[in-house]
């Protein structure tokens, strides 16, 4: 027997233990373990199996330290239908989690139960693949077509409760796993209790597949995974049995095996889990937070307080008047209905919350034991410079004094401090109580335990936390500012605002930048062109239209009217007819005759002058490793997932040509254009960003 399963007989029954902690996952120790007990309870007489996990889970699904590599035999497909074809009864006993792998060997046996916490799903389609153990063809079996369709193509865990409704499981019941395993596969001995293979059940029903194949994709955005899980399911419904089923399933799993989706959805899985693990760290211990000051009131600021709150962190918030006082508390409490609203807090906590864990005052003095403090005021210098040192004056020793500037240099915010060493940038995206991604902006005089408060707080704020530099929009703003030049130039050239939206929607993103721009506020980016435009090369080109749309005072989404038209009360906007108007007028000014773009060459333009200015964030160090960026753009701007990041976009697209084509660009626009010299690099040496990633 293999270390990782533990063998016993109990009676007539033989006991499978899995015990690979942390999470028994489904490595290749566990499944030879599992395939060696139940060839052992067969020869020995048993007349009935047991399988359950020790420690704090069943199994939790695949080994991921497997992933990438040749699969090893036994397969768990295999495995599965050797636990299916046992001639004795098996039964599993869940705690914990079950999900992917885990869940499908629950499903080869013939018997579950589930203490009343345990979770299971399938999750595998956020990693670009479906079930590929019989998932999809068992699962339709107990649940229902339509039942297994949501769950397998959404990835969503489900408690005992559901699973018992849905026939997933056959019993909840209190204890411990493998008593209550041991004793509820006695009382089907002793009850005479059938062999009962899912994989001998009746097919499911039929549903309307193509429907929700095309339902899939609309979702997905392009994602393929959870259409291709439709077709799946449809097997189980459709093959003339069983084996046929399974093979289908084997065929789109494969498919979807060689697909670069999976290859971005892996990447963006293990790179979500080391973005925060810098070396930097090790060893160093953060400054304890019990309490969280936020400065200022508005959108921002209130969602970061309702983040704090949601957190379990008590909020001290200043507002300068009494009447900014009553609408910070007001935008508060509506995030908090919001979650009160959607299950995540009761109706006690939203009172608790709202009561005495948040203060909301005008005099500083209220900050006096606070342990750290964001500031979330107007983007002004000045202002933030005033703000930083009231706080030097009121807070405590050893306080960490955090900015939330979106562009500004926050080694100038802590010149204005006498404590430079407590000073950080905690740049939250709006809304900051849904938005996961947190850049954690170091300053030259920050020290390692306050960077080390950062990463804490992010974590426990459920934030995805990205270490950056000191640049102009630090990671992401300064990213997105270009590839929305880019944007801007193709509709200056002759493409319209409302075919690049659709190119980059189509492409995966949740809005195009136009549409983006509108739901900002166009007026915010208009503030820095402003402050830019003093110190802007003059080679550079400088579409008009964007400036003209906001001089007349249409801002977006917050007036009514932007690049598109908006109505109250429905949602979205339709194209501004005027926009065409003074795009014209910026072209005939400038002596530029437009032109028509394709879809693949506007997409082209947009992707590589996002990758080129991401490799220069990275060549300069401003994002320590390409999946840095990567996690910036997921998590705080919506690129689609399953590309897993602009700079691994890059790879599986290849970099050779990216540069071929920046290159050929270069020659229209030579100052916009101007290659990464980390881009040039690496293919000179015929090198990836993956290969940085792991040199890092």
């Amino acid at each position: 027997m293999s270390e990782a399963i533990a063998y016993e007989r109990v009676g007539e029954i033989a006991v499978l233990k899995a015990q690979n902690p942390p999470v028994n996952a489904l490595g290749i120790d566990v499944r030879k373990g599992l395939l060696a007990g139940i060839e052992r309870a067969e020869s020995e007489g048993a007349r009935a199996i047991l399988i359950y996990g020790d420690g704090r889970t069943y199994f939790s699904g695949a080994d991921i330290r497997e992933f990438g590599k040749p699969p090893q035999d036994p397969y768990l497909p295999d495995l599965c239908s050797r636990i299916e074809a046992s001639p004795l009864i098996v039964v599993s006993s869940m705690h914990g989690t079950a999900l992917g792998g885990g869940l499908e060997v629950a499903l080869s046996s013939h018997y579950r139960i589930a203490v009343p916490a345990a979770k299971m799903g399938l999750p595998e389609v956020n990693l670009g693949i479906l079930p590929g153990a019989g998932g999809t063809q068992r699962l339709p079996r107990l649940a229902g077509s339509e039942a297994a369709l949501e769950m397998i193509t959404t990835g969503r865990h489900i408690g005992a409760a559901e699973a018992l409704d849905k026939r997933i499981i056959d019993r909840i019941e209190a204890g411990e796993p493998r008593e209550i395993g041991l004793a509820y596969a006695q009382e089907l001995l002793d009850a005479g209790a059938p062999r009962r293979a899912v994989g001998e059940m009746p097919a499911p029903g039929m549903v309307d597949f193509d429907a929700a194949h095309k339902a899939a994709l609309k979702k997905g955005r392009g994602q393929l995974s959870p259409a291709a899980a439709v077709r799946a399911v449809q097997a189980a419904a459709e093959a003339e049995d069983f084996g046929a089923g399974l093979k289908r399933e084997r065929e789109l799993f494969q498919e979807l095996m060689a697909s670069p989706q999976r290859q971005g959805l892996v990447h963006a899985f293990f790179s979500e889990r080391a973005v925060g693990k810098l070396p930097e760290l090790a060893g160093i211990a953060p400054r304890e937070v019990a309490s969280m000051g936020v400065i200022g009131g508005g959108t921002m600021g209130a969602g970061i307080a309702t983040a704090a709150l949601l957190a379990g962190l008590p909020v001290v918030l200043i507002e300068m008047t009494d009447a900014g006082v009553a609408a910070a508390r007001g935008r508060i409490e509506g995030n908090l209905k919001g979650a009160l609203m959607r299950g995540k807090i009761t109706q006690t906590q939203y009172g608790q919350l709202t009561g005495e864990a948040l203060t909301v005052a005008t005099d500083y003095a209220a900050l006096g034991q606070v342990d750290l403090v964001v500031e979330a005021v107007f983007e002004d210098m000045g202002v933030k410079r005033e703000v930083f040192g009231k706080l030097d004056s009121h807070c405590k020793p050893g306080v960490v004094l955090a900015t939330n500037t979106s562009y500004l240099d926050v080694d100038d915010i802590a010149a204005a401090t006498s404590r430079p060493g407590d000073v950080i940038g905690l740049h939250f995206f709006s809304p900051a109580h849904v938005m996961k991604l947190l850049e954690i902006v170091v300053a030259a005089q920050t020290t390692p335990e306050v960077l080390a408060t950062g990463f804490a707080l992010g974590k426990r704020l459920k934030k995805v936390a990205v270490r950056s530099g000191i640049c102009d929009g630090f990671i992401g703003n300064r990213i997105m500012n270009t590839y929305r030049k880019a944007a801007e130039y193709v509709v200056l050239d002759g493409a319209s605002p409302y075919q690049v939206d659709k190119v980059v929607t189509d492409f995966g993103f949740p809005m195009g930048p136009f549409a983006m721009g509108d739901l900002a506020g166009l007026d915010i980016n208009w503030a820095a062109r402003k402050r830019r435009a003093p110190t802007r090369d003059p080679r550079e080109r400088v579409p008009r239209f964007y400036e003209m749309l906001c001089e007349g005072g249409d801002f977006g989404q917050k007036t009514g009217k932007g690049f598109y038209i908006y109505e109250d009360g429905k949602r979205g906007g339709v194209p501004n007819p005027q926009v065409a108007e003074l795009i014209a007028e910026d072209q005939e000014q400038q002596g530029i005759t437009p032109r028509a773009f394709s879809d693949a060459e506007v997409l082209r333009r947009y992707m590589c002058a996002m990758v080129n200015e991401a490799a220069k964030v990275v060549g300069e160090g401003i994002a320590r490793r390409p999946l840095d960026v990567d996690m910036v753009m997921l998590f705080g701007f919506g690129f689609p997932r399953f590309w897993g990041g602009p700079l691994k976009w890059a790879d599986l697209q290849g970099l050779e040509g990216i540069l071929a084509d920046i290159h050929s660009y270069a020659a229209e626009d030579g100052f916009f254009w101007q290659p990464a010299p980390l881009l040039d690099k690496l293919v000179s040496e015929g090198r990836s960003f993956e290969i940085l990633n792991q040199s890092a």
